[in-house]
């Protein structure tokens, strides 16, 4: 599945704090934690608590997110298929990115331990 220029715009326009109650319920609602969340978003990011709450309140977009984001070297090491896209295929570096993130989510939600989730 190829990603369109539209499908990449939609994306870096969308605000991190629509996404992150989604976030958050698809992970409590299989028994894991707003804390574990925190911990794969910083992993990837490197935004603690402070600065991901901060980010929410001012309601940045994705484009925004990433750009200040100092992302995880190990990143590529994540692989595999999230909304019918093969992550590592991504050309459109921010799209990947929040790939990334969605892929991150949903391997916490599927009950994968942590230190497979953050590639340790």
């Amino acid at each position: 599945m190829t990603s369109t220029a539209r499908h990449d715009e939609r994306i870096a326009k969308m605000t991190f704090a629509s996404v992150y109650p989604h976030y958050v319920t698809k992970v409590e609602k299989k028994g894991r934690t707003t804390q574990e969340l925190h911990a794969v978003i910083e992993w990837l990011t490197g935004y603690g608590e402070a600065r991901l709450n901060e980010l929410i309140a001012n309601k940045v977009t994705f484009e925004a997110f990433f750009k200040g984001a100092s992302i995880n070297p190990n990143a590529n090491l994540i692989k595999g298929v999230i909304c019918g896209y093969r992550v590592e295929e991504i050309e459109n570096a921010l799209t990947q990115q929040v790939r990334y993130l969605d892929k991150l989510v949903d391997e916490l939600a599927r009950g994968k331990k942590m230190e497979k989730i953050l590639r340790q």
